[in-house]
């Protein structure tokens, strides 16, 4: 992997099922990435993270990205895509060698390395990501640099995340229709850590929970890498039905009375607290009043979802091994954990320490996008600057990209693990 260039300007999109946002940053000279421009707007063409329309995605990609240009006042040719739906998932491919006692060459991790790339295959979906989570000497786990060491058996367990290959080229398509080329799709938990995750939280273990509209990815992290990753097909978007059915009111009203008024805590004052609402037959949202509800109802609708949804985030920790270590901590993104009192309530839930991810590591994020909901385009912009290190790049017969050989392909390939993200 090349280092970032200084002075090169990036461009990112986050192709969400509740908004599209995009941004323009530029690389300094210390690698540090500044933001030129952003902007962002409802997402039109999406469904559960699938495109459903081509045309309206590609005109809400194309305004977006458009606007955080005029913003920056630079242009880009090609963009990082963010990615929530698509059938993300992930998968643990372990790789052995057979080392004989002597002392382990970078070509030995390079051929592991080789062998487990082409043990992913092809015919289980669209690879994303592959980076190595656990590496192994004999009895030895954990392993961080076994280069220059002593085994028997060496060995790696590669983190692969994958997705269905028709729903990405859709995704591919939709860029392109708006006239920019495709840099890289990430997986946006994978950014999202990027952004808000620190080095310790990586290190100790953790979950990242991003919360979105109408989809929720939920990654898992170990010793600095992925481990895990998991989608809930269910998002803040859905509460927002769930308002909207039990009070007989719009889409438009039940959003406005969950984002000012919704909270996932209860309190006594929520019972003298009354909302005006409007009716279904009432012309637009903007209607005459129909009645009122008290805030304690909205707040029991919001906590019978909210109990639903922990639930369902516990039982995907639980199956990816996250109850002890990688999942003590979690860490919540997505434009649905801006909802109030929510990450109280989920670590109330769960039992485990629970904060929401804001963007970081980067600088000149304006104050509308500081929010954990733009974790992930923030994240994107991370990881066009530098890229993690990740197993497609590697080439069969000891050939890389801007590499010179076997072993110096290995040395970059351990240097830029010791560097983490």
């Amino acid at each position: 992997m090349a280092a970032p260039k200084p002075g090169r300007v990036i461009g990112a999109v986050n192709l969400g099922s509740f908004r599209v946002s995009a941004l323009v940053a530029q690389v300094g000279e210390g690698g540090e990435v500044t933001v030129l421009g952003a902007h962002h707007r409802k997402a039109d063409g999406f469904r559960r993270g699938y495109v459903v329309d081509m045309n309206a995605a590609s005109a809400a990609v194309r305004h977006v990205i458009d606007r955080a240009e005029q913003i920056a006042e630079r242009s880009v040719r090609e963009v990082w895509v963010g990615c929530s739906g698509a059938g993300l998932r992930s998968e643990i491919v372990p790789a052995e060698c057979e080392i004989g006692g002597r002392r382990v060459e970078g070509e030995d991790v390079e051929t592991l390395l080789l062998l487990a790339r082409e043990r992913i295959g092809r015919d289980r979906g669209q690879l994303l990501h592959a980076q190595p989570a656990l590496y192994t000497m004999d009895d030895a786990q954990g392993v961080l640099d076994p280069v220059g060491m002593h085994a028997e058996q060496l060995g790696v367990h590669v983190h692969a995340v994958l997705a269905d290959p028709a729903p990405i080229r859709n995704m591919r398509e939709v860029v392109q229709n708006a006239h920019y080329d495709v840099a890289g799709i990430v997986a946006s938990p994978i950014a999202a850590a990027q952004a808000c995750l620190t080095e310790e939280e990586l290190d100790l273990g953790c979950a990242l929970v991003e919360f979105g509209g109408e989809v929720t990815t939920i990654a898992l992290f170990s010793r600095g890498k992925p481990v895990g990753l998991q989608t809930i097909t269910w998002g803040s978007a859905d509460m927002t039905e769930a308002i909207a059915s039990s009070f007989g009111i719009r889409r438009g009203q039940a959003e406005r009375l969950k984002c000012v008024h919704g909270s996932a805590l209860a309190s006594l004052a929520d019972h003298k607290e009354m909302l005006p609402i409007v009716g279904l037959e009432a012309e637009g949202d903007a209607g005459e009043e129909a009645g009122t509800i008290a805030r304690a109802d909205l707040v029991a609708v919001v906590g019978q979802e909210l109990a639903r949804f922990t639930a369902d985030v516990g039982a995907a920790l639980k199956r990816m091994g996250g109850n002890a270590g990688a999942g003590r901590q979690i860490v919540l993104t997505g434009g649905g954990s801006e909802l109030a009192g929510i990450a109280d309530y989920m670590q109330g839930a769960l039992g485990r320490p629970v904060r929401l991810g804001k963007p970081g590591f980067v600088r000149g994020m304006a104050e509308a996008h500081s929010g954990p909901g733009f974790a992930t385009l923030a994240g994107l912009a991370l990881h066009a600057a530098n890229p993690p290190m990740d197993l497609r790049a590697l080439r069969g017969g000891g050939e890389s990209s801007g590499g010179s050989g076997p072993l110096g392909m290995a040395k970059r390939i351990w240097r830029i693990m010791k560097d983490g993200f």
